[in-house]
């Protein structure tokens, strides 16, 4: 079992930035790969960035150049790095850790972004 938890959401001015960070607990040996998916109102849930155990990492083309996932030797934590943000990027962002022998997907409780004038 992982139990993820998000924090560093909230209200920015369009061209701001925030930082999110997912603490990681229990069996993180076993996480592959985490990352940030977002789901904005009425629209399917996304992948923002992902990082692996190895460090490796993949962007959303929209959010490229703009956004930096990172993360500590353990991959217990897991940070966003959201610059130069825009309104279109206002959703609630998920925390997610997958396990690649299980095939196993965990989720944490989300976190509010919300970029606005």
């Amino acid at each position: 079992q992982v139990q993820l938890v998000e924090s560093g959401g909230g209200l920015v001015h369009p061209g701001g930035s925030l930082r999110l960070s997912c603490a990681a607990s229990g069996t993180i040996f076993s996480i592959s790969v985490m990352g940030w998916y977002r789901q904005a109102p009425g629209k399917a849930r996304e992948l923002v960035a992902e990082i692996t155990v190895g460090g490796s990492t993949n962007y959303a083309d929209f959010v490229m150049g703009r956004f930096t996932v990172s993360r500590d030797n353990a991959l217990s934590t897991v940070s966003l790095q959201m610059n130069s943000l825009k309104p279109e990027d206002t959703a609630v962002y998920y925390c997610n850790a997958h396990i690649l022998a299980l095939d196993k997907n965990y989720w944490g409780q989300g976190t509010q972004v919300t970029v606005s004038s």
